[in-house]
């Protein structure tokens, strides 16, 4: 919701950002893992490749993929960034006429040293920004998680920390 609010994203099927919640196992080993789904911002960008017009590009300073809407042909007559996206990050709002529009990790705030809404907003603090490199060398370089298929074709900038290992059992009173 944060992320919806602070880029003024109407209700409907566009959304930057998404939780999903996967559900594992049997009564008592259960499981429950949520991945967040986004533009992750790709080493390798298919979307930047497979749009006519060029209105995708890739940020040389610090690797944000950003949109330029207003050259963008837009759904009803292109749609192959969404096509070529192996994580459906590039979004269109409910009328054919809309151009295509993703996370660009809250750009502005980024240009003023700040993290995204979505980090910022996390009630349980499990999204972090920042260089690849950075977030490497915080949370190591674990590229795979349940529920997520890492493309060795676009290389998405994106780190797992898996969860720690808690006490599973449930309490009752």
């Amino acid at each position: 919701m944060a992320c919806k609010d602070w880029n003024n994203i109407p209700p409907g099927p566009a959304n930057w950002i998404s939780v999903e919640t996967i559900e594992e196992g049997k009564f008592p080993n259960l499981r429950v893992s949520f991945i967040i789904h986004k533009c992750h911002h790709c080493i390798e960008p298919a979307c930047i490749q497979s749009c006519p017009s060029g209105a995708i590009s890739k940020r040389k300073e610090d690797g944000i993929v950003v949109v330029h809407s207003e050259i963008c042909l837009g759904k009803s007559k292109c749609g192959l960034c969404l096509d070529s996206c192996p994580y459906k990050a590039p979004q269109f709002r409910e009328d054919n006429q809309s151009h295509m529009e993703k996370c660009d990790l809250c750009l502005e705030r980024w240009e003023q040293g700040k993290k995204p809404i979505c980090v910022m907003g996390c009630p349980t603090r499990a999204l972090d920004a920042g260089s690849l490199e950075e977030i490497e060398s915080l949370y190591g370089k674990n590229h795979e998680a349940i529920g997520f298929i890492y493309s060795l074709k676009t290389k998405p900038a994106i780190v797992f920390r898996s969860k720690s290992k808690i006490n599973n059992k449930c309490y009752i009173k």
